[in-house]
């Protein structure tokens, strides 16, 4: 387990603060998948007590973040291909839907705020950081989902946005991966100047399914490595 610093903000209650701070680090992997939690050494990392730690626990768990054995205790989910299919089978048809009302609706500015985003996700890639790369890849998604001015839709994708961020960052801790991932937001950004609606589509279909592809080969990767070293 890493140094754990908690995500300190003055108007948030103390539990939300341990909430906020071991969900981050689930999701960006600084917690992995299979380490235990255990209350007392994490009430240490942190510097509080253990209560703050069970609810964040209680919280983690309903989220699915966390998974609770008996006679064990409390552990952080595997990332399985079960799980992770179901969440990016959703998104990529959101995705797509995204991008066709995008063609129709984005302003001038929000497509200005695209290009730029484009750059900046170009930029991340140079400095190696997994978790300012994943910060400008959702910051370009979101600008795409924003120019639907469809709240509902919008909504829906918030909602999925934090299970999906596990995933994008399995994903683009892959720098083999990067380049198909600054060409694939390349297509999807003229795609959407051009209100090319089907070729928008597609792209955006493709880079889900090329993520899942990635991440199922790391998932049985890392069950071969289990299983040799079992052996």
């Amino acid at each position: 387990m890493q140094d754990l610093q908690p995500n300190m903000d003055e108007f948030l209650p103390l539990r939300d603060v341990v909430f906020n701070t071991l969900r981050q680090a689930i999701l960006t992997g600084d917690l992995k998948p299979g380490e235990r939690l255990m209350e007392i050494h994490l009430a240490n990392k942190l510097g509080v007590s253990r209560t703050p730690i069970r609810e964040a626990i209680h919280k983690l768990e309903l989220e699915g973040l966390v998974t609770i054995i008996p006679r064990r205790g409390a552990e952080v989910a595997q990332i399985t291909e079960k799980s992770m299919k179901d969440v990016l089978e959703v998104r990529r048809s959101l995705d797509a839907l995204c991008v066709e009302l995008a063609c129709d609706r984005i302003t001038g500015d929000d497509l200005d705020a695209l290009k730029t985003a484009c750059d900046n996700f170009e930029l991340s890639i140079k400095t190696k950081d997994f978790k300012k790369i994943a910060h400008a890849d959702v910051a370009l998604h979101n600008i795409i989902a924003r120019a639907t001015n469809n709240q509902r839709l919008i909504q829906l994708i918030n909602n999925l946005s934090e299970q999906m961020y596990r995933y994008r960052f399995e994903y683009i801790k892959d720098s083999s991966q990067h380049q198909t991932l600054v060409e694939e937001h390349r297509i999807i950004y003229q795609s959407i100047v051009h209100k090319d609606k089907k070729t928008g589509a597609e792209a955006a279909k493709t880079h889900i399914d090329n993520q899942e592809k990635a991440i199922i080969r790391r998932i049985r990767l890392d069950k071969e490595k289990t299983g040799t070293k079992k052996a």
